[in-house]
């Protein structure tokens, strides 16, 4: 029962970074950065938007990963767990106190 609530927290404090942008570290790849603040803004905004998880995409439930067609690009946005002092895995994910939450956001080919 314990790894069920775990991932529907992980799950959770994902969807809090992947939709607002709050709760964890936002990292654009160079490609993204290339594309310039509007198109940026549209990828961002699709990301923001996505809800086709699935077993296929999302094994374990925690909508950490995902693939999406915007602004004339295909990209790919991933969520990472990191202890606070950024040196190794986060012990919790689960933990907002003991995780630091990066989403990368990438250019498909930049993978």
């Amino acid at each position: 029962m314990t790894a069920v609530l775990d991932a529907e927290r992980v799950r959770a404090l994902n969807d809090i970074l992947r939709r607002t942008l709050s709760g964890g570290t936002l990292v654009l790849t160079t490609g993204i950065i290339a594309l310039g603040r509007e198109r940026q803004q549209i990828v961002l905004d699709a990301i923001a938007a996505f809800d086709r998880f699935d077993a296929d995409n999302d094994p374990h439930g925690e909508h950490d990963f995902g693939a999406v067609e915007a602004a004339g690009e295909r990209v790919f946005w991933k969520i990472d767990y990191f202890d606070h002092a950024e040196r190794c895995a986060s012990a919790d994910p689960a933990d907002s106190s003991v995780t630091l939450r990066v989403m990368t956001v990438m250019l498909a080919y930049e993978y």
